[in-house]
């Protein structure tokens, strides 16, 4: 770890229960373990039923965001992430698939990782391959973040400000420009 900290944002999702847990108790649990780890939680935005991607494929998510302080770099932060997936029995089988978590690293600041051109590569991919191809490395800010109404939504809530350091746009211009349905789609629980 350097001495350095930055704030980043987490992306939390979920649709299956784990054990005795539904779904939003999972994410709780998951906030708390990260906490435990030594990274300070700032901010958690309230919790939303979002709809299952692709359609049919599972029960709805229930999705949030946060933002947390650490001085991990951004490998150091991901394993963190993976570490506590794994105590929830995360299994990486399916793209998009049913899960008991999901943590996904939104961003670190300002921080554009590889670099812009890999960036703008994995942020045009098409949907057909996005379902085949996952970057083997790690991309910030996340590529489909702009995308995607269940992600942004809750960022209104903690970070509507944050300002894209590609393309530009804030949180709060992100959500404007998504489909009114996608945006609907997202309800507080």
């Amino acid at each position: 770890m350097n001495g350095f900290r930055s704030v980043s944002c987490v992306a939390l999702g979920g649709n299956l229960p784990f054990g005795e847990m539904d779904p939003s108790m999972t994410l709780v649990s998951a906030v708390a373990q990260l906490a435990d780890r030594g990274l300070m939680i700032r901010s958690l935005s309230r919790f939303f039923a979002t709809p299952c991607f692709p359609a049919g494929a599972g029960p709805d998510f229930v999705n949030a965001v946060i933002l947390l302080e650490s001085n991990f770099p951004a490998e150091g932060l991901m394993n963190q992430l993976h570490a506590v997936e794994k105590n929830f029995r995360r299994e990486r089988r399916d793209r998009w698939g049913a899960r008991t978590v999901d943590l996904d690293l939104l961003f670190m600041g300002q921080n554009v990782t590889p670099d812009v051109e890999s960036h703008q590569l994995w942020r045009e991919l098409s949907l057909e391959m996005q379902q085949k191809k996952a970057p083997d490395q790690l991309i910030l800010p996340h590529p489909r973040m702009q995308d995607r109404a269940f992600v942004l939504v809750p960022m209104m809530d903690i970070c509507p400000d944050w300002r894209h350091p590609i393309l530009g746009t804030t949180v709060r211009e992100m959500v404007a420009a998504l489909p009114e349905a996608d945006r609907e789609a997202v309800r507080p629980l």
